[in-house]
């Protein structure tokens, strides 16, 4: 392929946001544009909503993002959208499991998405947290973490945007080890509460990976979206003031959310890339 050649890599981006003001759809839109120019691939992307339209992609793209959003991933699992959401992740299975198929299909779950994917493996229990999680935390890597490439470069443990009112916690490791899942990592530890850790990412099947929090966020648009007048005094009201600055100050650190979104996703897509067309990322 000569240099002025670009190879084509088709994205499906699954909008969970059911209309809901978010900087995650931005933020990874951006990321898909630069890492396609980083590697001079021409990423072709098309968004689907799930929730509002009940759409879901077909198996004509390479790469599948499905995003977070808001709501009780337990109470909607019979409305129409969920179940069309269900039966996409049937159908990128089936042509995964198929061993004539060399093109796999890979997946990344983020946050809502995570939740209904660990629903729908039924690999642990989920459930309302005591509390809304929202901040900057860190996340705390397991041995497969450490192990797992689209972690690659990231230290232990990372910070990452946690933003939920639900968990995945007591993994059922039989169904894990007969999926050949593997959990990548844990919520802080808070030995002072009487909680489980919560479950931040797991690595599905071969081609399937998903993380509780929001890899995708960034500093500049988690701060616009801390400092608009309703999160701000949401904040403030639960967490104080002085949370509220501190989060701001982690956000312009480049050891935290800005070195996790600078890896995980481009780690994730150069790991896809690089199965399906190795000429393109070596």
């Amino acid at each position: 392929m000569n240099g002025s050649e670009r190879r084509q890599v088709k994205v499906a981006i699954l909008d969970l946001y059911d209309g809901h003001a978010n900087q995650g759809m931005r933020c990874i839109r951006e990321i898909l544009q630069e890492w396609g120019e980083f590697y001079n691939i021409d990423v072709q992307s098309k968004e689907f909503n799930v929730r509002q339209h009940n759409e879901t992609p077909d198996l004509s793209f390479d790469i599948y993002i499905s995003t977070g959003g808001p709501g009780d991933p337990l109470l909607s699992r019979f409305e129409d959208w969920d179940r069309s959401w269900c039966r996409w992740i049937d159908t990128i299975k089936r042509w995964n499991e198929n061993p004539n198929r060399t093109d796999k299909k890979h997946v990344l779950f983020i946050c809502h998405s995570f939740q209904l994917a660990s629903r729908y493996f039924n690999i642990g229990i989920v459930n309302k947290r005591k509390s809304t999680s929202f901040g900057v935390f860190p996340i705390h890597m397991l041995e497969s973490g450490k192990q797992e490439p689209v972690f690659e470069g990231l230290r232990d443990p990372f910070y990452a945007v946690d933003s939920r009112d639900h968990q995945v916690i007591q993994p059922n490791h039989k169904i894990l080890a007969q999926m050949g899942a593997q959990i990548l990592c844990i919520e802080k530890s808070r030995p002072h509460v009487p909680y489980e850790r919560a479950i931040m990412g797991i690595r599905f099947n071969d081609y399937m990976i998903g993380t509780q929090f929001h890899p995708e966020a960034d500093a500049a648009g988690m701060s616009i979206h801390l400092q608009t007048e309703e999160k701000r005094n949401t904040v403030i009201n639960n967490y104080g003031e002085a949370k509220l600055n501190s989060m701001l100050t982690q956000l312009e650190d480049p050891d935290k959310i800005v070195w996790t979104h600078a890896h995980i996703i481009p780690n994730f897509l150069t790991q896809a890339v690089e199965q399906l067309f190795p000429e393109l990322v070596s």
